[in-house]
């Protein structure tokens, strides 16, 4: 393999740099050129690509974000956007290609690889930890330690002027992040897509803790379980206590990634690019017990399930 291409798609996620740093670099070692694509899908179609070299790569280690931006791009989801993009692909000499990104990512990866004759490899970067084949994904560290951090913020007014607290965080079908944030920042109570609420027990639960002494409440909950201030609103009227909404929304996207994130990106972008010399394709890396782990891209794209009984039971406990 003489060229492979590299893009972000989706979201952003911090540790995406890192991603991208070791494609280049660990391409570079293996005398393969690399193309930088600017602006995923979207910019694959407009052919935003260039090439990058070792000095291309320098001093992003520590940045949030994406050097090479990002976007989501609907016509890369019909077969001649596909074509064109292969067809793109392929007038650059570029063989393979890394994509870090989501679930759409991999789906757009997915399908290059199979009908269009382009290897590819995914690295998964998102925030939410809602890919298969994967502990953790790139991005979802730093995103818990940004909310952890508002949280304990929070937890200062919370206990200063004994209100309820609803903090929303990210998580439009996955309770990941809150999940995590709720149970290290020490929340009352998180509220998650995939487990399903009782109001009433809820509000019961706040209530009875109000006649015991405890005046303040702080309950975390992902977007996509139900909107803060509708949660909100339906407490104070349910328990006549002052509640107060605080919507984290995309801060928890941004901001220098954390250690973890960073080695991450490096170990599995290197992974990438590995794989893509030694001949594979249609899937993408992970990382399992702390070792590479390496599954295919309709594996790593099936529903998600997040495993929450022993985190939901600990925080009831602690509480």
């Amino acid at each position: 393999m003489k060229a492979i291409g590299v893009l972000t798609s989706g979201g952003d996620a911090p540790g995406m740099n890192a991603a991208i740093r070791a494609v280049v670099r660990a391409g570079l070692a293996r005398k393969v050129k690399i193309f930088g694509i600017m602006r995923g899908f979207s910019g694959l179609l407009n052919d935003e690509v260039r090439e990058m070299s070792h000095r291309s790569v320098s001093n992003i280690l520590g940045q949030g974000g994406t050097v090479l931006k990002t976007s989501r791009c609907s016509d890369f989801m019909t077969e001649d956007g596909q074509r064109r993009g292969a067809e793109i692909l392929k007038r650059h000499g570029i063989e393979g290609l890394v994509l870090i990104g989501g679930d759409g990512t991999y789906r757009g990866a997915a399908a290059l690889s199979r009908t269009w004759g382009i290897a590819c490899i995914g690295v998964p970067g998102t925030i939410d930890n809602d890919l298969n084949g994967t502990d953790r994904t790139i991005g979802s560290d730093t995103a818990i330690e940004t909310a952890l951090d508002a949280i304990d913020k929070i937890k200062d007014t919370v206990n200063s002027m004994e209100r309820v607290f609803v903090v929303e965080v990210m998580g439009r079908n996955c309770g990941y992040i809150a999940l995590k944030a709720a149970l290290a920042g020490g929340a009352e109570q998180v509220l998650i897509p995939e487990v399903t609420f009782d109001m009433s027990c809820l509000c019961g639960e706040i209530t009875e803790g109000y006649i015991r002494g405890k005046a303040s409440w702080i309950i975390i909950v992902a977007e996509g379980a139900i909107p803060a201030h509708e949660l909100a609103s339906r407490i104070t009227g349910d328990t006549d206590l002052e509640t107060r909404v605080v919507v984290l929304g995309h801060v928890q996207r941004g901001g220098r990634p954390t250690a973890e994130d960073r080695i991450l990106g490096g170990r599995l972008g290197a992974a990438a690019v590995d794989l893509l010399i030694k001949g594979y394709s249609g899937q993408a890396v992970g990382m399992k017990c702390d070792r590479v782990h390496v599954v295919d891209l309709e594996e790593a794209v099936k529903p998600y399930r997040l495993d929450t009984e022993e985190d939901l039971a600990l925080i009831k406990i602690l509480t």
